[in-house]
């Protein structure tokens, strides 16, 4: 469906601002009044990330008159695989300062707000109100249920976009005029079983697809133009080059848009989400060990069996000296269960503890009482005991 433009046109465009936008005023339904419009909007991007990175870009070089970035982190290196907008001389930078830099250099007119600091219920709804849109880049959770719902009670639309493997998705969420994100997925996955970026990985150029479409349905509610994605999940395969639709209706029982709302305000997005569930939380309790511990374990060669719970390729970048692989999968199939000794003390260990922590639960629950996992993973270990092996 059409919807009218979201915000007023500008009083007009400078001379050099009509030759930079050329190719936009010759299109008709953008014109000079949409390009105003654009230059009128203030568009805030939350994170400077993988999809962050080319919807700041494009953001910028459309001529969006105020940009507002939401990042508190620091460019490492294994983030210049897919995030275009820093690069080899920003590792170690703060995010927000490195993409607000690269925004300059690609358009001086553009003016460019920071806010470094971690998004959560004290700051959403003061930072967004600022703003007319929304591009959510966000990569957990917590953080897309607590930006769905500030836009819903401040009835803001936001562009959405998801990104893992070869897969993207994208959508518009508007709650006056369609669905919103909980209309979609009402309740989060339990925790482990959808894993991140950092984790399952993500082909580089795939950010670039999924954060192109997001800027496009900016421009579109911008401007007033075409069709938004409201009501409508985009799917694109890049394995098979394929783009699919799904109708999502709105909810009248959903909790938040719905006709008789239970969340009225801002919750506990990490508690809702359960970032690691009550039973890892109680398992790892008393049964945490640090890669210093393992260390000395090692060293005094106790009868110890090291299980990697990473993936294949995880373990092909990195390993524990002596720990042989188990992805998680197989043990909360209950199918590596048999094949654990019962003479040694298992000690799991992941990427940074969370999954370790997930099997770690298993395992007691089956009577391995002993068991134990490596607090901070093999990112701990690399840190403390062997940085000169690569991390990612």
């Amino acid at each position: 469906m059409s919807l009218p433009p979201l915000v007023e046109p500008a009083a007009e465009l400078t001379v050099d601002e009509v030759r930079r936008y050329s190719r936009h005023l010759i299109i008709p339904d953008v014109g000079m009044a949409g390009q105003k419009r654009l230059k009128n909007a203030k568009v805030l991007a939350v994170g400077a990330g993988g999809l962050g990175s080319p919807a700041l870009m494009y953001l910028a070089a459309a001529g969006v008159g105020t940009l507002g970035i939401v990042e508190f982190d620091e460019v490492d290196e294994s983030n210049l695989q897919r995030q275009i907008i820093h690069s080899q001389s920003d590792i170690g930078r703060s995010k927000a300062e490195s993409a607000r830099d690269s925004v300059l250099g690609i358009n001086p007119y553009v003016e460019v707000r920071l806010h470094q600091e971690r998004l959560d219920s004290s700051n959403v709804m003061d930072i967004f109100a600022q703003y007319d849109l929304i591009v959510d880049g966000t990569d957990n959770f917590a953080t897309r249920y607590l930006v769905n719902d500030a836009c819903v009670l401040l009835n803001k639309p936001y562009v959405w976009g998801s990104i893992y493997r070869f897969d993207g998705q994208a959508s518009v969420f508007w709650s006056e005029h369609g669905p919103c994100y909980r209309c979609l997925y009402p309740e989060p996955p339990p925790p482990g079983m959808v894993p991140s970026c950092a984790e399952g990985g993500v082909l580089g150029v795939l950010c670039a697809s999924v954060g192109s479409i997001q800027v496009t349905e900016a421009i579109k509610l911008l401007a007033g133009v075409g069709d938004p994605l409201v009501g409508r999940l985009m799917i694109y395969d890049a394995l098979e080059m394929s783009y699919r639709q799904v109708k999502i209706r709105k909810d009248p029982d959903c909790a938040v848009c719905g006709e008789n709302p239970t969340v009225t305000e801002l919750i506990d997005y990490e508690a809702f989400c359960g970032v690691v569930s009550d039973e890892a939380q109680a398992a790892a309790l008393d049964s945490t060990i640090t890669p210093a511990q393992l260390k000395e374990w090692i060293d005094a060669d106790e009868k110890i069996d090291i299980i990697d719970v990473r993936e294949p390729n995880e373990y092909e970048i990195v390993s524990i000296p002596g720990a042989r692989l188990v992805p998680k999968n197989e043990f909360l199939m209950g199918n590596a269960l048999g094949d654990l000794p019962q003479d040694r003390r298992i000690v799991l260990h992941c990427k940074t503890g969370v999954r370790s922590a997930e099997v770690l639960a298993v395992l007691k629950n089956a009577g391995f009482a002993d068991a134990v996992h490596v607090g901070g993973g093999v990112i701990g270990w690399v840190n403390q005991i062997e940085p000169e092996k690569p991390v990612y």
